[in-house]
């Protein structure tokens, strides 16, 4: 392990255990001394911390945080990032707010604290630019190669003691709009422009201007993919595996997916399956559950109340295995899918993995293992241990979001989920059953109608930034010009702004409940 300490523009000092030859190495650019040191050092981790917190470094766990190479982690141990709250206004996903009490998966990286392993700077050195100061560089670096799979995250473990920090520098908006050119489509510095004006009266034309003039950012799949994944971590110790299906007038595509796993290579120990039907006087419809042998024990719960949240909050109270697989009613997959999902997680040492699923006319491209934005509970596998009191939010029930808001419970307990294109299944979509009813929200009867949904919103309240939730307003407003905005732009206006409103509105009340 080499150590660099800073004082955030210049090398002070380089500390390796082993290697002593880093005197002149003092008094230059940050950025160019670590790819320097990683050319001559490949198989060392290095780590850079500002010269204020030597003392607060937790050298004794930092290389037991990199159980395989394709890592990348820093700790801005205080309210903000280096790029400040506008950055909201360019993206749309978990990565912006930032979750400082765990470890959290976001490209956004920090000068104050980090490390990364030597090998995968020499892999990336031809798209790495040094110039400017070292946030920038790190925020580049991560921006463009988690894509392709550098596991980016902000780890707090990276410091012993966070107490007496105090911020550094943020950004300004110059850096802001060369960053949104550099690393994201054109439209970006437009819509970031445009949201600057709209909502905080505020004209930065020359920012704008002057980030025309740069060119956008490249980098290379093959950069990480040159970079051996192999997780000396251990993962799995039985290696069982539950299987949870809610399902709901799907009898005969429920009946295939129990025969699938019936074939499977590594046979689950359990299969936990939560019946629906609202219909009063009604009974179970599965009786091949009992009439036909089964390789694994079926747990079969029926309930006349109809919902997937409610479903699976049922079947997670079920669990026994070492680890679940959140699957659908109307799924296929390969006869080893579960042993060679088991294989994925010791090889890459991660607790939640999703592996790609896809309709029978999408094609799936294939990509190093890389970190994804949202759950989904019918192509996911997560380590049981993970799931110890979390319950699907029952304010979502018949809305949309359930999903991704599990997954950011997962997110902000420290799991990452990993995305797997190598693994597929096929989802059929098939048809709703006979017997299900249209479910009655609380807002069908209002005189002006929730756009977006109170649920879409809700879940953006609970993990989004207001930049990120203005910007959301801004994009959908957009969208949906249509004759009436020509018409009578003022009336739209209005029209808009109530319907947003009462999404609010909603949102607020199923967060109360």
């Amino acid at each position: 392990m080499i150590i660099i300490y800073h004082n955030k523009s210049t090398v002070t000092e380089v500390v390796s255990s082993s290697i002593d030859n880093f005197v002149n190495q003092q008094n230059q650019n940050i950025a160019s001394i670590l790819l320097s040191i990683a050319a001559n050092n490949d198989d060392e981790i290095l780590v850079w911390c500002h010269e204020s917190l030597r003392h607060d470094l937790n050298i004794e766990h930092i290389e037991d945080m990199f159980h395989h190479k394709r890592f990348l982690f820093s700790y801005a141990p205080f309210l903000g990032n280096y790029f400040n709250r506008e950055l909201g206004y360019i993206e749309d996903t978990p990565f912006i707010k930032v979750n400082k009490t765990a470890r959290y998966a976001t490209w956004q990286m920090s000068c104050v604290v980090g490390a990364v392993h030597a090998s995968v700077l020499n892999a990336c050195r031809n798209d790495l630019q040094t110039t400017g100061n070292f946030d920038y560089f790190l925020n580049s670096f991560a921006k463009r190669a988690m894509i392709f799979g550098l596991l980016c995250y902000s780890e707090p473990r990276l410091l012993k003691n966070i107490s007496s920090v105090q911020p550094l520098q943020q950004s300004g908006l110059n850096q802001l709009f060369r960053f949104t050119k550099q690393h994201y489509r054109m439209r970006w510095i437009f819509l970031l422009f445009f949201n600057l004006v709209v909502y905080e009266k505020r004209f930065p034309f020359f920012a704008f201007l002057t980030s025309l003039f740069y060119k956008k950012r490249s980098f290379k799949a093959e950069y990480i993919d040159s970079i051996v994944l192999n997780s000396n971590k251990k993962i799995i110790d039985k290696g069982t595996i539950d299987i949870l299906i809610p399902t709901i007038g799907r009898k005969p595509y429920l009946l295939n997916v129990l025969n699938n796993l019936a074939a499977q290579t590594h046979l689950p120990t359990n299969v936990i399956i939560v019946e629906q039907n609202p219909l009063p006087n009604a009974t179970s419809e599965l009786d091949y559950i009992d009439n036909l042998s089964w390789p694994f024990k079926i747990k079969h719960h029926f309930t006349h109340q109809a919902g997937a949240c409610n479903a699976r909050n049922i079947a997670l109270e079920l669990v026994e295995s070492e680890f679940v697989f959140f699957a659908d009613d109307d799924i296929v997959f390969e006869n080893d899918l579960i042993e060679k999902v088991l294989h994925s997680f010791q090889i890459t040492g991660n607790e939640v993995l999703l592996v790609a699923i896809h309709l029978a006319n999408e094609k799936i491209v294939v990509q190093s293992p890389k970190q994804f934005l949202a759950f989904g509970t019918c192509h996911a596998f997560v380590k049981s241990e993970c799931l110890k009191g979390l319950k699907f939010n029952m304010a979502l029930e018949f809305g949309y979001g359930e999903d991704a808001d599990f997954g950011m419970q997962l997110k902000n307990r420290g799991y990452d989920f990993l995305y797997l294109s190598t693994l597929t299944i096929l989802h059929l979509k098939a048809p709703m059953g006979g017997f299900r009813t249209k479910p009655k929200l609380k807002w069908d009867n209002d005189i002006i109608e929730p756009k977006p949904s109170p649920t879409v919103m809700l879940y953006k309240q609970m993990y989004f930034s207001t930049e990120q939730i203005l910007s959301y307003k801004l994009t959908i407003f957009l969208k949906n010009i249509n004759s009436n905005f020509l018409k009578n732009p003022f009336k739209y206006y209005r029209i808009f702004n109530q319907k947003w409103k009462r999404s609010q509105y909603w949102a607020n009340k199923l967060n109360e409940e």
